[in-house]
């Protein structure tokens, strides 16, 4: 077990051990062999791998005296930092705990202080008898950059596979998944393992007669890595075959592949004026600064920073390169690591959670905060992806309708996780999903980077992801920073310019557990500066130990801050409610409907709107509402299993996507993760997702989706992110049955628990319009999370209390009277019987069918009762039910869920904290599974159930 002493104790001394450079080399050129990076590049990832490194260590030191709360590391992980700069600052990303470095270089980026590289060099023009076949595959599939590369192969990553590789996911003609791109690539020795084939996923590859070239050929060059522009993706730098009999020496400032102008020469060309970003501090020195050298012959002193001439006895002049910088108090390193102590001492100025939780994310860098719970955040990340191609092709808002978050249209969608969460039910139905709708023909453009540091079985982890269909692979040593720049900018671009899946494998070590501290990411970046002549060990050194103190200065100053001192700061940003706003919204979706949606509502109709058509039920009701919502809200889509070709299990979609087409009303593969996770994404992007989940058992194995990334969204992020949803669920039992458990399960438990998410049950088809109305509301205008349960068992009915007497039947509300109708969240519905003083029945759903039955018949008796229709269990009406019940003295809690955990519970609950001192009694179904056909009667509360509990009850 490495200590975090031991580590700092062997990187000091590894880097002191390093020496100087044999010969230096100025920033602003390339790595010597013809790598991907300038040093200037290769720095500033080494400053955000330090960074990072040193944030681990503060960590630690925190905690060791009781201020510090989080103490998860990225040491071993500081590969992703390379990713990071391989995409651009805009590109939402979505990461697991160990991505210090990662967001260290975003910082850097979106502060403008990740340095551009310089043009690519002009290769010779080949001998006009050079073969035609020897030029790269110009496949239309084959992404920028998809040329072989001529640094040396690396040691393949934990997990198998070969480094730096872009493997289709499919099978081979051979059988053998992911043989393709192989190191043979164009049948050059010297080529390296990672060059992508050029050949899409579910494509076959070319043949080998294709692909065979001359290793004397010369290669195009792609265009260079410049990473700072959001406008445009970072490209590849020129790749050119190695040959046989010159190979390139690394470390040696030599290499006659790469430029044709000598390194002298080289030396004093100047490169175009760029100006750091206004952001930075008065006195901070530009990583821009270290590459730009003045230009020979200029009037005047040379500026501070600038190469020294060094004229020598014979007269020769060279030009000296000038020791590195010092970095700066208050670069964009130190306000990332500024961000991070913030979590971890749990300051309210922490910009992401404002001391809620330790986790990476800011709007502005672009990184959505996530739990990242074994990979539970990926289902999410699928989703966005689907949302943004979706608004990519020009979904509009409507009228007052939020804007969707700033992503450019061509954004990919980064997200990450661990070797471990390959084998998380979560990860898994992700990967599923987007290699599904990928082999649909629909585009995500998502980039899973899984991070390996060999935890799992030896070659598990490449053979699970190798094996993905529709998943392009790509594989990298984590631990070589040239090389992951190189193959997550091949990655990202091939995500970027197909908008279709990838998934990069990248080599990583767990250095502060049981990992190899010989493969050091942060040495391996070490080594690399000083070898290619960029810097040397003492200087690196130095530029910890600085860094070093800056942390620990940043460390004191975080100490200091105020910490979160009242529930009320706590739960500030986890759900608002704003019923004003929620009930105008409602109003003006009305005057839109009535007034300049009035003809386009007709014709979805087709010329006879709901309210002209007679009584409906309660599904024909929630399909009409969900279709006047599709028409006032562009953005809204509704999805799940069989919603679009059948209507859902229980018709209540039918005929929404012939109304408003397949891209807004579609089916999912039958997964309620991927269905719940495509939910989160969509609302995140600026969407109104309403997801249909066929039962409520199925909603149990992906109810994660709900509790650990919908309802924390805001809390994690102090309201700077939202996802806004309305999950619809066929819920509840019936008497007599159909289907048992799997069709009647009667457990709301699960969600009633959950902070911040609201549950609505509509029981009438006159409540279930404006109920989903106000859920549709609230969602846009507070970015709610709502579960709309429905009772399974109502769908259909029509009859109360007699065959044929369509009481249980409603009109539908035409627009002008939404307003009036409207049904704010927290609010119940009375029905009085009779004289309604003597006793009050509360209860919801199927209980307010049974309960005015059994009261017309307690009416009889010549007892009057008031029933009282919950209609939402999360925020309970705790104002009605004590009204209600204050007003008889009796209460009877009607409660089709279970007895213990159920519904009553927190009915009886609210009326003792609120000081009722009246008589109670509770009628639940029994602690059991809902069992098959009529022995279901047995566990589930009848009508003669609540008849029997009421006259007990009036007997005390």
């Amino acid at each position: 077990m490495t200590t975090p002493h031991d580590l700092d104790d062997r990187l000091r001394a590894e880097l002191a051990a390093l020496g100087a450079p044999e010969k230096r080399r100025d920033l602003g050129e390339r790595l010597p062999d013809g790598g991907p990076l300038t040093g200037a590049q290769a720095l500033a990832l080494f400053d955000a791998q330090l960074t990072s490194r040193l944030l681990d260590l503060a960590g630690q030191w925190l905690h060791g005296f009781g201020e510090g709360y989080h103490t998860i590391e990225s040491a071993g992980h500081e590969g992703n930092a390379a990713v990071a700069a391989a995409l651009r600052p805009t590109d939402p990303a979505l990461l697991h705990h160990r991505s210090g470095a990662f967001y260290c270089l975003r910082a850097a980026q979106a502060a403008g202080a990740f340095p551009t590289a310089p043009p690519p060099p002009v290769p010779p023009t080949p001998a006009p008898e050079a073969d035609p076949d020897a030029a790269v595959d110009a496949s239309p599939d084959a992404g920028p950059g998809t040329a072989a590369a001529s640094s040396p192969s690396a040691a393949p990553p934990a997990g198998g596979g070969s480094p730096g590789s872009a493997v289709d996911g499919s099978p081979a003609a051979d059988g053998s998944p992911g043989t393709a791109a192989r190191a043979e690539v164009h049948g050059s020795p010297g080529a390296v393992p990672g060059t992508s084939s050029g050949v899409s996923p579910d494509e076959p590859a070319a043949s080998s007669a294709q692909r065979a070239t001359p290793a004397s050929s010369a290669v195009a060059p792609a265009p260079s890595a410049v990473i700072p522009d959001p406008a445009a993706a970072p490209a590849l730098p020129a790749a050119v075959h190695e040959s046989h009999d010159l190979p390139a020496q690394r470390g040696t400032g030599q290499d006659a592949h790469i430029d044709p102008t000598s390194q002298e020469q080289r030396s004093t060309l100047r490169e175009p004026e760029r100006s750091w970003n206004e952001s930075a501090p008065i006195g901070a020195v530009s990583y821009q600064d270290l590459e730009r050298p003045g230009a020979a012959g200029e009037a005047g002193s040379l500026p501070a920073g600038a190469p020294a001439i060094v004229v020598d006895a014979d007269g020769d002049a060279t030009v000296g390169v000038p020791d590195l910088p010092q970095p700066a108090p208050d670069d964009a390193f130190a306000a990332a690591a500024r961000d991070v102590l913030r979590g971890i001492v749990a300051s309210v100025e922490e910009p992401a959670a404002g001391g809620r939780q330790k986790l990476f994310g800011r709007a502005d860098l672009a990184v959505v905060p996530t739990a990242a719970n074994a990979g539970s955040h990926l289902p999410r990340a699928v989703g966005l992806g689907l949302a943004l191609e979706r608004l990519r092709r020009g979904a509009r808002p409507a009228d007052g309708e939020p804007e969707a978050a700033a992503w450019p249209a061509d954004s990919v969608v980064v997200c990450s996780f661990g070797d471990a969460s390959v084998n998380h039910a979560t990860v898994t139905a992700a990967l599923n999903t987007a290699g599904w709708y990928d082999h649909t023909g629909l585009r995500i453009p998502v980039l899973f980077v899984c991070e390996d540091s060999g935890g799992s079985a030896d070659g598990w982890v490449a053979t699970t992801l190798r094996s993905r269909p529709g998943i392009r692979y790509f594989a990298a040593d984590g631990t070589d920073v040239a090389e992951s720049y190189r193959v997550a900018a091949e990655a990202a671009a091939w995500v970027r310019r197909h908008r279709r899946p990838a998934v990069l494998h990248l080599g990583a070590v767990r250095l502060m557990g049981q990992g190899d501290a010989a493969r050091d990411p942060l040495l391996a970046t070490a080594r690399l500066l000083v070898t290619s002549g960029y810097a040397g060990g003492e200087e690196l050194l130095s530029r910890y130990d600085e860094r070093g103190w800056q942390l620990r200065r940043i460390a004191e100053e975080a100490l200091d801050e105020p910490k979160l001192a009242s529930a009320v700061d706590v739960v500030r940003e986890l759900a608002p409610r704003r019923p004003v706003r929620v009930a105008r919204a409602v109003a003006e979706a009305a005057e839109r409907a009535a007034g300049p949606g009035a003809g386009a509502r007709a014709e979805a109709f087709g010329g006879k709107p709901p309210e002209l058509t007679g009584p409906l039920t309660l599904a024909q009701s929630i399909n009409a509402a969900l279709a006047d919502g599709m028409l006032d809200h562009p953005r809204m889509a509704v999805f799940g299993r069989d919603v679009a070709a059948g209507g859902g299990a229980h018709g209540v979609t039918e005929g929404l996507r012939d109304r408003f087409g397949a891209a807004r009303v579609f089916d999912t593969p039958r997964d309620e993760t991927s269905i719940l996770g495509l939910g989160l994404g969509a609302g995140l992007a600026g969407m109104l997702p309403v997801p249909e989940i066929r039962y409520l058992a199925y909603l149990h194995s992906a109810e994660d989706q709900l509790r650990g990334e919908a309802a924390t969204m805001r809390f994690f992020s102090r309201g700077a992110f939202r996802n806004p949803m309305v999950v619809r669920v066929a819920a509840l039992a019936g008497e007599d049955g159909l289907g048992g458990h799997a069709r009647n399960d009667n457990s709301v438990a699960v969600l009633r628990d959950v902070p911040g998410l609201v549950v609505a049950v509509p029981a009438r088809p006159d409540d279930a319009a404006p109920m989903l109305r106000t859920c549709l509301a609230a969602a846009r205008v507070d970015g709610s999370v709502c579960v709309f349960l429905e009772p399974a068992a109502l769908y259909d009915a029509r009859d109360l209390y007699a065959d044929g007497d369509g009481e249980w039947t409603a009109e539908y509300a035409e627009p002008g009277a939404w307003a009036d109708r409207h049904v704010p969240i927290g609010r119940a519905r009375v029905y009085g019987i009779g004289s309604a003083e003597d006793l009050t029945i509360i209860t919801f759903g199927s209980g307010v069918r049974m309960s005015l039955r059994a009261a017309a018949t307690l009416a009889a008796e010549g007892v009057g009762s008031r029933v009282v229709d919950l209609r939402w269990l999360a925020p309970l009406p705790v104002a009605d039910i004590i009204r209600e019940a204050s007003a008889t003295g009796r209460v009877l809690v009607v409660d089709e869920t279970r007895r213990s955990g159920g519904v009553g519970e927190g009915v009886v609950s609210a009326l003792v904290d609120t000081g009722y001192v009246g008589a109670a009694r509770r009628v639940a179904g029994l602690d059991s599974f809902v069992p098959l056909g009529p022995a279901a009667r047995q566990v589930l509360v009848s009508e003669e159930a609540i008849t029997q509990g009421a006259r007990t009850l009036l007997a005390r």
